[in-house]
């Protein structure tokens, strides 16, 4: 008899085709049996007695005893079959367990019950079989972190005159566990992307090994399949939350099939509910996509035990780091070159870097609130940001001596300066500053008078600037003249009277009358 018994309603068919005299090759192909189970199946039939009339009558179970006669009770099986999906839980919560060490953990549990290797493998290939594609990639608990944006959008229907514009989707998929999260925003660009990064994290509520995303030009700056050179803003995100950035290869989706059917399942049982809605604004939407990405999350698995959320709790979490208790600063990086007056320009406003570095290519990091500058990995300036735009930051230490000494100095401090040695030098550089068409023309000049300051001294320099003053005069030229001559220590009833001489050119006071 053949090894597999056909249904005895397919053995009823048998008898009462035969009974139209059809060939047994005619017979093979109406009931789809090879030929020679259909003999072996007529002949047992024939030796049995039994004709059409008699196999309508007769039960199943009747026409199977007549047929096959009394069939012994076959041996138990006594082994214990293995747990499929507890095997392939352990293959994904340990780098280095494999199935010959899982077999003889369950040989030693269950002894002489249990399957020989071989069996144990196949058993559970074939059950592995079973599983979509995707899922049979080999994730460790805690390992990878899958990010991409959705081909689809959502608009946004502007409120009150708002703007309209369409939603961009944001999904992740942890690798073991499948666990997945979505959300909203208005755009794909930098901030938005990272700060999504951010979000994400903090609702698994730690971070994992690796983030694997595709190659996106706001986190890959050049996608290569050996070299990818990634935006260093997303390095640093990486970097606060001490994992690390591995694109997927270019053009090959399948290193990232996860987050793939994390997508088309978001869409499915997301997004599909909620194409009926208008919404007004990304609060509204996310407010909307979390209580289904909560049901998507707990939503129990077709083949194997749990939930998405349940075998994230026990697989992905425990083998995940905990978040680091500072929160993570969005920051900014692009690389500028000094010009010749020693500054760099961020967002139409300059900060100055020490004057040495002029010519070089830096790399400048800002927050919000800071702006810091680096050479070679090595600060070597750092700013509160400003958001002034045409004009300068500039710290003394980065200034030439020369340029130093010229900005310390400003038109109030220089009055101040001068009139701390005297009114009458005070008069005279204020005179400097007011005669010129900006008051930096007159710096030079009042500088000039604190150089006569130094060589001569303030007693001095006051005494000739009072009789510059009485002059006329009140000049730098005529101050240094006066004090080159001595002629501020005279005493002043001793300046010699103008006595003219008589003439005829020399017209008085009542000339003009």
């Amino acid at each position: 008899m053949p090894n597999e018994r056909i249904s005895m309603s397919k053995l009823k068919q048998l008898i009462g085709l035969q009974s139209r005299n059809l060939s047994v090759r005619a017979l093979a192909r109406a009931l789809d049996l090879s030929i020679g189970a259909v003999s072996k199946y007529l002949r047992a039939v024939r030796a049995a007695g039994i004709s059409a009339a008699d196999a309508e009558d007769l039960s199943e179970a009747e026409l199977e005893l007549r047929v096959f006669g009394q069939t012994t009770p076959t041996k138990p099986n006594a082994r214990v079959a293995p747990d499929c999906a507890w095997i392939h839980n352990e293959l994904k919560r340990h780098r280095h367990v494999t199935l010959q060490l899982l077999w003889e953990e369950y040989a030693e549990r269950y002894g002489e019950a249990a399957y020989q290797r071989s069996a144990f493998c196949a058993i559970y290939r074939r059950w592995e079989k079973r599983l979509k594609r995707s899922m049979r990639q080999r994730h460790f608990a805690g390992e990878k972190l899958f990010v991409d944006y959705a081909g689809r959008t959502v608009p946004i229907h502007g409120r009150g005159g708002e703007e309209s514009f369409h939603a961009q989707l944001f999904v992740t998929a942890m690798g073991a566990s499948g666990c997945a999260y979505a959300e909203a925003t208005r755009t794909q660009s930098l901030p938005d992307w990272l700060a999504s990064h951010v979000r994400a994290l903090e609702y698994y509520g730690a971070a994992p090994t690796i983030i694997v995303p595709d190659n996106p030009r706001v986190g890959v700056t050049r996608a290569d399949r050996y070299e990818p050179e990634l935006q260093r803003s997303y390095e640093e995100l990486a970097g606060h939350y001490q994992a690390v950035i591995i694109p997927a290869r270019p053009y090959r989706p399948k290193d990232k099939s996860r987050v793939e059917l994390t997508v088309l399942l978001v869409c499915r049982w997301i997004l599909a509910r909620l194409r009926h809605q208008r919404f007004f604004s990304l609060d509204e939407l996310n407010a909307a996509i979390r209580p289904l990405l909560t049901e998507l999350n707990e939503r129990p698995f077709q083949r194997l035990p749990g939930s998405r959320r349940s075998v994230f709790e026990a697989l992905d979490r425990p083998a995940m780091r905990a978040l680091p208790p500072a929160p993570y600063v969005y920051a900014e990086w692009k690389e500028r070159t000094v010009a010749f007056d020693y500054h760099i320009e961020i967002d139409r406003h300059y900060y100055s870097v020490p004057h040495a570095l002029v010519g070089h290519c830096l790399w400048a990091r800002f927050t919000a609130t800071t702006v810091e500058v680096f050479f070679r990995s090595e600060r070597v300036a750092s700013h509160i940001r400003s958001y002034q735009r045409g004009a300068h930051t500039t710290l003394p230490e980065h200034m030439p001596k020369a340029h130093r000494a010229h900005a310390q100095w400003s038109p109030k401090r220089l009055i101040q300066w001068g009139e701390s040695i005297g009114s009458n030098t005070g008069a005279i550089v204020e005179h400097l500053l007011r005669s010129k068409p900006h008051p930096e023309q007159g710096y030079r000049a009042c500088l000039g008078l604190l150089a006569l300051a130094r060589e001569y001294g303030e007693a001095r320099l006051e005494a000739a600037s009072a009789l510059a003053r009485r002059l006329g005069s009140p000049a730098r030229k005529s101050v240094k003249s006066i004090l080159e001559s001595g002629r501020d220590l005279r005493p002043a009833n001793a300046e010699p009277a103008l006595d003219l001489p008589a003439h005829g050119n020399v017209r008085g006071p009542g000339y003009y009358h």
